[in-house]
């Protein structure tokens, strides 16, 4: 593996917000990713996971677990610590155990994959096993949930619908908070003046019970949204202090780590980026959408990584004590497009490649599943 490459962070004090449809793959200029220190959010989750080793973490190796997965795109993992991953254009749900070996346990019925749309993100709570899925259906995205009796998943149950669809910008990351909630992520569908409407379910990270009710004590009353402002979130991590991370698509500019909180507006489309306007949260790092485009983040020990389609790399950024450090990236170019990254029980962390989406470049053994180890930063 070659040596990570570490990129100084710098404020930017403008951006430019071009208004035009782009792509994760359109060419851009190359700038440096920024950072800035995130602050306590006001309304933070409650019962913090405890912290397993202080300090960040980096990666020091890089080998296959699972190979001929086809545009996998959701992974979560179970108690015995195997793992379900979503195919997004085939609606299949896949069984991986921590050995690597891989059996189909069902496909999700109402899929109608189509661009960015499909079978995408995945969840499961603590207690008796149960799926949470996220898909594009014929009118709409929605969340559905089934019980899984280790080989077969049931008939799903729809949790939320109405979330706007589109062949782009569909959103579709799910996460359990500590305080058992679930968290949505969703896109603007490609009309992007729904990321400020609050009636929209589109540009927004929900909120809800499991059972896809409005908690009381959300921001908006009544309202299942939880933050608005979004282009398109597709990561979602929690760290060991219940503060929730994201990971957003820019237009062309500018892509982002946000720190959230509840009721805040993050800007889209009015700002791209750190944009110097109050009336918004200003992301706490960005990126070039070339540098990064990311998708799936995961937590892990004072750690943010986020999984790079365009910018075919793993980031890592540091954050000790909630203070953002530079980001660095690993393996650029190595494996092609990452989807998805989440922390696996044993410690390593699991990447998914994304090279079989119609935007990648196949090689022998793609799409697969990287296991990645982990040592103390330093």
């Amino acid at each position: 593996m070659r040596q990570p490459r570490t990129v100084p962070g710098c404020l930017v004090l403008g951006l430019l917000l071009l208004l035009s449809a782009c792509s994760d793959d359109e060419p851009e200029p190359s700038r440096a990713p920024t950072t800035r220190s995130p602050t306590q959010p006001s309304t933070a989750p409650t019962t913090p996971t405890p912290t397993i080793q202080p300090g960040p973490v980096v990666p020091t190796g890089f080998q296959d677990l699972v190979t001929g997965l086809e545009a996998p795109w959701g992974l979560a993992f179970l108690a015995d610590g195997s793992a379900l991953v979503s195919e997004r254009d085939s609606a299949r749900i896949r069984h991986v155990t921590a050995s690597g070996g891989v059996a189909e346990v069902g496909t999700v019925p109402g899929v109608v994959p189509g661009g960015e749309g499909g079978l995408l993100g995945l969840a499961i709570p603590p207690g008796p096993p149960t799926i949470y899925a996220y898909f594009t259906g014929a009118d709409d995205n929605r969340v559905v949930r089934m019980s899984f009796d280790g080989t077969a998943l049931s008939e799903p149950e729809v949790v939320i619908e109405g979330i706007p669809k589109a062949g782009n910008h569909n959103g579709g990351r799910l996460a359990f908070g500590p305080d058992g909630m679930l968290y949505v992520s969703t896109g603007d569908a490609s009309s992007p003046d729904r990321a400020q409407d609050l009636e929209s379910l589109g540009g927004k990270i929900l909120r809800l019970n499991p059972d896809g009710s409005v908690p009381p004590d959300n921001p908006f009353d009544g309202s299942p949204v939880f933050s608005y402002g979004h282009r398109n979130v597709q990561g979602l991590a929690f760290d060991d202090d219940g503060r929730l991370w994201a990971s957003e698509f820019g237009q062309n500019t500018w892509d982002e780590l946000n720190l959230i909180e509840a009721g805040n507006n993050y800007g889209w489309p009015i700002v791209e980026g750190v944009g110097g306007d109050d009336r918004f949260v200003e992301p706490v790092a960005q990126w070039t959408t070339a540098e990064a485009s990311p998708s799936g983040i995961a937590y892990v020990r004072d750690t943010i990584f986020l999984a790079a389609l365009r910018g075919q790399r793993l980031w890592q950024v540091p954050i000790p004590d909630g203070v953002v450090g530079t980001p660095t990236d690993f393996a650029a170019g190595e494996f092609g497009r990452l989807r998805a990254a989440a922390l696996a029980p044993d410690g390593t962390l699991w990447v998914l490649t994304n090279n079989t989406d119609g935007r990648g470049d196949p090689r022998a053994g793609d799409d697969r599943i990287l296991r990645v180890t982990l040592e103390p930063q330093g």
